[in-house]
Formats: structure tokens, sequence, C-alpha cells
């Protein structure tokens, strides 16, 4: 209670405090109360968006030409690049589940997010160091075949810190951006759900800049170079995120997530003879907000065997929490088993979003890439397009069909979260059939021509724009299913869980990354003992056409499913405290 008589003091000091915070990390925000004028609550966002800009420039600085550097500088085959590839990328998107935790638990998010920065930092400093001292480059001088041991040992210990790195970074910053987003609040409830946008628009220029600039550099400087840009723009934005620490609002850990769950299941189970009341109302609620910290959420139907633990037997229960639960304990547990389906469903997206970092990108090493005369694109900074596509999408849904369908439908997010999830999921199909039609092209021109003088000269004469169309596709998939199940797995999860919500969210592109690398060794195992493998010792010997078939096909049957769970999904029913 004094913790809110705090809140409330600060939140009603008058017009001429209207941009005074909360600034005090010891302090609970619980987003009951508006704190500040929306003026304020961009300026706290700018401070967390700056430094999502820099890892995002950084990753996709790194990840769209790591398999060119694998296959030119390790001289890996092109499926051990791949898999190394996806391995590399499933870790960095699975990482932030413990991180998430620990910062719900027991960090918070804002301490999560600096210490997360300076290993990712630790992780730049390493790969630029792998550049530049002479004893852990590649080589002693020139070329050569086989790269030294020490040096691959440094690049991927390199790029593990960077995983680590992420895994406190990505769930904890932009938690800590919406939460300074007052729920409580119809104006910044609103313009939270735009924050999410425009949150994308700033990751989109990161990975714009990360596929142009650093990429170039990479291929025509030197990767030492790109690699310290990387490094001095991520220790400035180190220092910009710092400074802005007297504008965040907080939330202070409330211990392990997990444990009201579990006391949950032990309590229905410990109850499961008992009968149901004969109605939701008789079921225990705790409404003092001295006692409960956060919101209340109301009865649904589902999963009703978990009501039984807020059955109340006697007195001697309200000390035990082991045996009775309260109604917002028992439905925060029903929201996290919902998610399930949803989130098993939306794995199929995530196979989709390990291609263009990948295939497309060693598709694109072999086209033509020329401009004019003289200026040649890298093979990785056709990747632009997806940022361009991204950026497009993310701007015209927020701008011009939100406040369309606002009015059309009565809607405050003009569509559900999991309709706009499902819309993206059709444009991911789409793109894998496009992908595979623009493959079948490919193939058809480098049988056509003399494969092995045309390898001389370094490409094909197809066009490397053939692959916009593949990539802009997905990018309007990304604009609605990767925003979409940013927000959802936010708003859905407990109040006390959002940092490890997000992590789900990452988890959805980090486990289809193993599954991406799962179905090649499946589709290779198969396919190579009916006659020819899909996959060969480069693209010209290899079918990626039939593989992006059959992602088409998948992602499709998978649609179904998730339209099946997503009609019966019910959303968080939040209530007013009495």
């Amino acid at each position: 209670m004094e913790q809110e008589m705090v809140i409330n003091k600060q939140g009603n000091a008058g017009a001429g405090a209207e941009d005074k915070w909360v600034h005090d990390s010891s302090v609970d925000y619980k987003g009951s109360v508006p704190l500040r004028a929306s003026t304020g609550v961009w300026k706290a966002s700018l401070f967390i968006i700056t430094i999502e800009f820099s890892e995002r420039l950084s990753f996709f600085g790194i990840a769209p030409n790591l398999i060119s550097y694998l296959t030119k500088v390790l001289h890996q085959d092109l499926k051990t690049a791949a898999k190394n590839v996806n391995y590399w990328t499933g870790v960095t998107t699975m990482t932030p589940l413990l991180g998430g935790y620990l910062a719900d638990a027991y960090t918070g998010r804002f301490n999560m997010v600096l210490i997360s920065s300076l290993i990712y930092l630790i992780g730049l400093s390493l790969l630029t160091m792998s550049q530049f001292i002479p004893s852990l480059k590649a080589c002693n001088r020139g070329i050569c075949t086989k790269p030294r041991k020490i040096h691959e040992t440094v690049f991927f210990l390199a790029l593990y810190c960077i995983s680590l790195g992420t895994g406190g970074h990505k769930p904890c910053l932009q938690s800590l951006g919406a939460d300074q987003f007052d729920d409580g609040h119809s104006e910044e409830r609103k313009k939270k759900m735009s924050y999410f946008n425009w949150w994308n628009f700033a990751l989109s220029c990161g990975l714009f800049l990360g596929v142009t600039v650093i990429v170039y550099t990479q291929d025509n400087t030197s990767w030492g170079v790109a690699y310290l840009i990387l490094a001095i723009t991520m220790a400035l934005t180190i220092l910009i995120f710092y400074l802005g620490k007297p504008y965040y609002r907080y939330r202070l850990p409330q211990g392990s997530p997990l444990k009201p769950m579990l006391q949950v299941l032990v309590a229905a189970i410990r109850k499961r003879k008992l009968p149901y009341p004969a109605s939701p109302t008789l079921l225990y609620e705790e409404t003092d907000s001295t006692l409960f910290q956060g919101r209340l959420l109301g009865h649904t139907s589902r999963l009703r065997f978990l009501d039984k633990a807020a059955i109340l037997e006697d007195k001697e229960s309200y000390k035990n929490p082991w045996r009775l639960a309260t109604v917002t304990r028992v439905e925060e547990l029903k929201l996290v088993l919902n998610m399930i389906p949803i989130w098993l469903t939306s794995l199929m997206f995530g196979i989709c979003l390990a291609q263009p970092a990948t295939f497309f990108v060693k598709q694109g090493a072999t086209m033509n890439r020329r401009i004019g005369s003289s200026f040649m694109i890298p093979a990785a900074s056709i990747y632009t397009f997806a940022a361009i596509g991204t950026i497009i999408a993310v701007v015209t849904y927020d701008k011009v069909l939100v406040p369309f369908l606002r009015k059309t439908t009565g809607n405050e997010r003009g569509i559900s979260i999991l309709k706009r999830v499902g819309i993206g999921m059709i444009f991911s199909a789409l793109s894998m059939a496009v992908a595979a039609l623009v493959e079948r092209e490919r193939l058809r021109i480098a049988e056509k021509e003399n494969v092995a003088v045309m390898a001389k000269k370094g490409s094909l004469s197809m066009s490397v724009f053939w692959l916009v169309p593949q990539y802009m596709i997905l990018a309007v998939a990304d604009g609605f299913t990767l925003v979409g199940l940013q927000e959802y797995f936010y708003d859905q999860v407990p109040d006390s869980m959002r940092s490890l919500g997000l992590a789900f969210y990452l988890s959805v592109i980090g486990v289809g990354s193993f599954l991406s690398n799962f179905l090649i060794m499946i589709t290779d195992h198969v396919t190579g003992k009916s006659g020819k493998s899909w996959f060969g010792k480069d693209l010209n010997t290899s079918r990626l056409d039939y593989f992006y078939w059959l992602l088409a096909v998948l992602t499709s049957l998978n649609l179904c499913a998730f339209v099946m769970f997503a009609r019966r999904y019910q959303y968080k029913n939040v209530q007013g405290r009495e």
C-alpha cells in the first residue's frame, strides 16, 4: 500500500508536474496509474529503442553473411555451413528463455539488459580481435585452404558470447520498453500497440544498415573493420541506454513466476475429488492489493479441472498456497497452458524465417549482382529488401490499416492479435512458393549456360533482383506475424512473466532454426536413398526448389491447425479491483 501511495502522489502532482516519473527502482510500478504525459513516455522509449537498433545492426551485420564467412574463410561445405548458421541462430533465440526467467524472478529487466549488453560487447570485441591480432587470424598471410584452429575457437566463442548476450537483451529490453506504457490508461494502452509496430520499424532500420553498410564493408574492405564498427556502436548505445536510467519505469522482480503455477497444479490435484461449486463466484479470490500485487483476472470456463485449486475448504487453507490458490493464479496457469498450441503452430513460421539467412543468401551469391560496370552488390545485402518490406508493412499497418479497422470493427487493435498472426502465415506460405518458382528458373538458366565457365566469372547471367519478391513477401509476413507474436506473448502471459513471455516469442525463431536443420537432414536422408539428394555440394547440383515447395505445403497445412486453435482461444480477461 505504501508503494501505491508513492505512485499516486507522483501521478497526481498537478499539471506542472505532468512529466514526472517514478524513477526509483525500489518502487514497484504495477501499471495501474498513468504517471506522466505521452511525450515523457516516448522519451524513455527512445533511449530503449536506441540500444535495440544497435543490437539489430550487430545481429544483421553478422547473421546474413555468416554463411559466406563459413564457406569462404573457414572453407566449410554448404550443408555444414547452413547447419552451423541454424545452430547459432537457434541458440541465440533460445537463450532468452533463461534470460527472461532470471529477469522476471531475480535481477529485474534493467539490470539484465545492462549485464547482457556488456556480454554482447565482449563477443563483438572478440570477433574484432580475431581479425586484427596476428596470432588469432585465420591464416598467417594470403589465402589458405584450412584456417587455424585457434581462429575457429575464438570465432565461435565470440559468436556464442553474442548468443548469451542476446539471451538477456532481447526479452528484457522490449518488455522494459512496453512497461513504460500504462495498461490502465486508454491512451497509453493504444500507444503501446503502436510501440510494438515502431519497435519493429527501428529493428528494420538496424537490419537495413546491417545488410548494406556492414555487409558491404565485410565484402569490400575487411571483416575486421566491419566488426570494429559494430563494437564501437554497441559501446556507445550501452552508454546512451544507461543515461536514460532516470526516465524509466521499473517493475521489481517478484520471485519465480513458475512456482505459483506449480502450487495451483498441486492444489488442484489434492482437491481433485471435490465437486465443482455451484457458481464460479464461490471460488476464492484475494482482492486486497496489500496482499496481491498485479491485476486480477476473471474466471474462464476452459480447463475447469484447475478451478478446484480455488475451492475454499477451511480457514487453514488461507495460509497454505499449496492447498488454496486464487482465481487469478488459476487463470494465469490457464493462460500459459492455452498458449502451448499457439506456440507449437507458430514453429512452422520459424522454419520459413530460417531460409533467408542460409539458402536465400547462397542463391544470391550465384547470381549476377552487378549494377553498372563496377559496383557489385554483396550477396547478403539483398536482405535489404526484407527490411524495406517490413518497414512498409509496419508503417502501413499502423498508420493506415489500424485506424480504418478500428472504425470498421470497433476493436481498439483493429483486428485481434491472432488474426494478424494468421494473415502473416498466409504470406509466409506464399513466399516459399515464390522462392520455389525463382529457384526453378535459376536452375534452368544454370543448366542452359556453361556452369563451369560461368563459375569462373563469378555468377550466372540471371539477376539477383529475381530474389526480391520472395524477400518482400516474407517481409510482409514478418510485419504481421512477428509483430503479432511479440504483442501476443507480451500481452497474454501473466503480468509477472512478461520478459519470459517475449522469450517464448523468440523461441519460436530458435526452435524453428533447429527444426529447419532437422528437416534438412531428414530430407537429405530420404531423397538420397531414393535417388539424388535435394542438397548437393553446391546450389547448382541441389534441388532447393523442391525443398521450398515442401515448406510451402507444410506451412499451408500448419495454418489450418493454427486457425483451429486460434478460433477457440480465450484472451486474457483482466478485472478491476473491488
